[in-house]
């Protein structure tokens, strides 16, 4: 038996087929009375749109790509949820793919964009993509960067301060006495990680007496940080760092977990540690995880309300947007001792 057709539904209805496409795209062109005797018609013959027809009359689809770096990471995930909020205001949805910090990845997700016809494409990029988005929106479909600043890239952008986040974490450890600092990151390679390593170097630059050493896991995941946490606790006492910063909550979990099960540390009083993020699990950590806040869902929501200026005709400038990140103190930390007057 053939598919229900959008000629079916009119002839059903008693209707145009140009009232019909009225009622699936703009029913508040149609009356209340019309509306229900259409939607009656597509529900006794089952009718689904063809969106893939319906792309090729107006050029775009009511679908965004959105590419982000680890979708296992909670902090994406409140970013994707908050992007998937907004477009849902505005009638569209969202489709997710997970670079996975591969570059051959991110241009595949992309490529797959750009064939879907997208209305837009949210990228948490690898590296330098510019070329690539530039030729997106020349052939029509605009692009936000989400979690990066834009720069002179001529793109709009949704991202936090990362180096004042990296100064925040690393003021805090030095205000607690630490003075032999460790950054755990991963492979160095992404924006953000550099960033906040920058803002922990600040910090201790102010700092007479404070090291940093700078250590690389070669991911960003909690077994990463687990293992980076396992070598630590296996040093010496006098090459261990009495405080810890790491790139984000994962690995601060992964750490904070095998400093717990070698029996010997105790965080935070042989080691201070903090992370970046501030996701859900870091308040029902163990030991309760400090860390740096960004607004993952407000993130998401702005680099949607920034596509949809960018897609609109004629298109809004592209706009810059920096959140401040805020320091979250928990007991993984401790707190600072009080000033003496």
């Amino acid at each position: 038996m053939a598919a229900a057709s959008i000629k079916d539904v009119a002839r059903r209805a008693g209707v145009s087929v140009g009232t019909v496409s009225n009622v699936l795209n703009r029913p508040d062109r149609v009356s209340t009375t019309t509306v229900d005797r259409v939607r009656a018609a597509i529900d006794a013959l089952g009718f689904v749109r063809n969106d893939a027809a319906r792309q090729l009359r107006v050029g775009r689809s009511s679908t965004v790509g959105l590419i982000v770096l680890d979708v296992r990471n909670p902090f994406f995930t409140e970013l994707a949820r908050g992007a998937e909020d907004r477009a849902a205001a505005a009638g569209l949805s969202i489709l997710l793919g997970n670079s996975d910090d591969d570059p051959t990845r991110e241009a595949a997700y992309l490529d797959l964009f750009e064939e879907q016809r997208v209305h837009g494409v949210l990228i948490s990029p690898i590296g330098d993509v510019t070329e690539r988005l530039q030729r997106l929106r020349d052939r029509g479909t605009p692009a936000v960067l989400v979690d990066r600043s834009g720069d002179d890239t001529g793109f709009s952008s949704v991202s936090v301060d990362d180096i004042a986040g990296g100064y925040l974490a690393v003021r805090h450890l030095i205000e607690l006495g630490r003075t032999r600092i460790a950054y755990l990151g991963g492979s160095l390679a992404v924006r953000q990680e550099t960033d906040r390593l920058e803002g922990a170097r600040r910090a201790v630059a102010e700092s007479p007496g404070v090291t940093l050493e700078v250590i690389s896991a070669g991911g960003l995941t909690v077994i990463d940080g687990r293992r980076a946490g396992d070598e630590i606790a296996a040093r010496p006492t006098a090459q261990r760092p009495d405080a810890l910063f790491t790139v984000n909550d994962l690995m601060a979990v992964g750490v904070l977990q095998a400093l717990v099960m070698s029996g010997r540390l105790r965080v935070p009083d042989d080691i201070a540690l903090v992370g970046f993020d501030d996701i859900d699990f870091a308040s029902a950590a163990i030991v309760p995880l400090t860390s740096v806040r960004q607004p993952s869902h407000l993130i998401g929501a702005t680099a949607l309300e920034l596509l949809l200026d960018a897609a609109a005709d004629p298109p809004v400038a592209p706009r810059d947007v920096v959140f401040q990140p805020e320091l979250v103190v928990r007991a993984s930390s401790g707190t600072p001792a009080p000033k003496v007057l």
